[in-house]
């Protein structure tokens, strides 16, 4: 079935996002609620988070194999499906154990049947010449997506909560938390219906022409990759970049336990976040085909920089909403610009374009490890020290970060000129 252009990216958008809000965004937006109502800490939700990542790491080395043999569609749409399943297991409330295997089950869902297949999919929608706008669209599309979902959430909330959230019970917030992760699955599932359903299969001359380099010759062609030095520079720079990203997911809860916001005024602080993402990614995914994707890497890990110590100086306490709300949003400009910038750059690092899976692989396997290390060690340094403390040595870390991937966009475009 033909589908008009921009309908192919909406599904690509919707279920980009779709595939990730149960493992990810609601414990971003929600995290208070989140860790209160599955009675755990900070490090055990990072534990789960890196239960989650180790899967993936795996997962990211055979879903590019299998994304060049199978249709993205069939793949995403029962990726989709399988995730949402999950869900609904989650409005059980498992214990800490059984969250394991459910994080495990999510790093081989949403990865090693949907990764590379949405990458697959979004690059056949850009073309040759329009990579930065497809980029931008999926990220700043996705952003959308999550902060539509999160309000959905963050309003059935606050509507079966009493008027009065100080004196709720443990009771009715678990009842409350358990009809948004409900409502989610099921939009998720019914996303993964459409994708199966309407998403437009790839031309045949798309799949000829990977196979025989990527699916054959997997090994040969890994070890040619991986010796184009530009890539090694993009794999601190998405390492660094995730890093940032990272940081995001404990805002809200910055926002709960410094500024003192009450549970849903937090969980609006996760969800505004996500509203920036759609404006900065589209922004620069166009000035990415029309400037220099190193050029503005390196501005991103400035921002980033001063935006992370911005919170590491420890300046930023209530009464100061104002400043908060600022400093969410210079880091929020930065993270998200980034995300939409590193694999856009794949092109002008000079890797051919019949090697483009292999280099996103490459980059993926070792650029995404955040996923097993950060969330136990933001959880570590917030749970043994207290306070703004925590919180300052967790953006002083990520402002180290930030200079080492400003020195990676550095070296980068230094390597791109010679």
């Amino acid at each position: 079935m033909k589908l008009n252009s921009f309908f192919r990216i909406f599904l690509l958008v919707c279920a980009g996002e779709g595939v990730f809000i149960l493992p990810f965004v609601l414990a971003r937006i929600f995290r208070p609620t989140f860790l209160d109502v599955f009675q755990i800490d900070n490090f055990q939700l990072g534990t789960l988070y890196s239960t989650y990542g180790i899967v993936a790491l795996i997962s990211y080395l055979f879903g590019g194999t299998l994304a060049d043999k199978f249709q993205p569609k069939v793949l995403m749409g029962s990726s989709l499906i399988m995730t949402s399943l999950g869900g609904f297991y989650l409005s059980f409330f498992p214990s800490f154990d059984l969250l394991q295997f459910l994080y495990a089950f999510w790093g081989f869902s949403t990865t090693f049947l949907f990764w590379s297949a949405m990458i697959k999919a979004t690059r056949n929608w850009g073309g040759d010449n329009k990579q930065g706008k497809a980029f931008g669209f999926l990220e700043g599309g996705r952003g959308l997506v999550a902060a539509s979902i999160g309000a959905i959430g963050i309003f059935i909330f606050s509507t079966l909560i009493p008027a009065d959230i100080v004196e709720i019970s443990f009771i009715e917030k678990k009842s409350a938390f358990q009809w948004v992760i409900i409502s989610t699955s099921i939009i998720v599932f019914l996303v993964g219906l459409l994708v199966l359903m309407f998403l437009e299969e790839l031309k045949q001359s798309e799949k000829e022409n990977r196979v025989d380099i990527v699916v054959n010759n997997s090994f040969k062609t890994i070890i040619k990759v991986s010796r184009y030095p530009t890539v090694w520079m993009l794999i601190i720079i998405v390492l660094c970049a995730y890093c940032g990203y990272k940081v995001t997911d404990i805002l809200s809860l910055y926002a709960a336990e410094i500024m003192f916001f009450d549970e849903v005024n937090a969980a609006r602080v996760g969800s505004f976040q996500m509203y920036l993402r759609p404006i900065v990614c589209i922004i620069i995914g166009y000035a990415a085909d029309k400037s220099s994707n190193s050029k503005w890497l390196l501005r991103g890990f400035i921002t980033l920089f001063f935006g992370s110590m911005f919170f590491a100086s420890g300046i930023i306490k209530a009464p100061l909403s104002s400043l908060f709300i600022f400093s969410v949003i210079v880091t929020g400009i930065a993270t998200y610009g980034l995300r939409t910038l590193y694999f856009a750059a794949v092109k002008e690092g000079n890797i051919p374009y019949v090697f483009t899976g292999t280099a996103v692989g490459i980059i993926s396997v070792i650029g995404y490890t955040p996923d097993i290390f950060m969330g136990p060690l933001m959880g570590s340094l917030l749970d043994n020290n207290p306070g703004i403390i925590g919180y300052r040595l967790v953006f002083g870390l990520l402002a180290i970060f930030s200079i080492i991937g400003s020195i990676a966009s550095f070296r980068f475009k230094k390597l791109i000129k010679n």
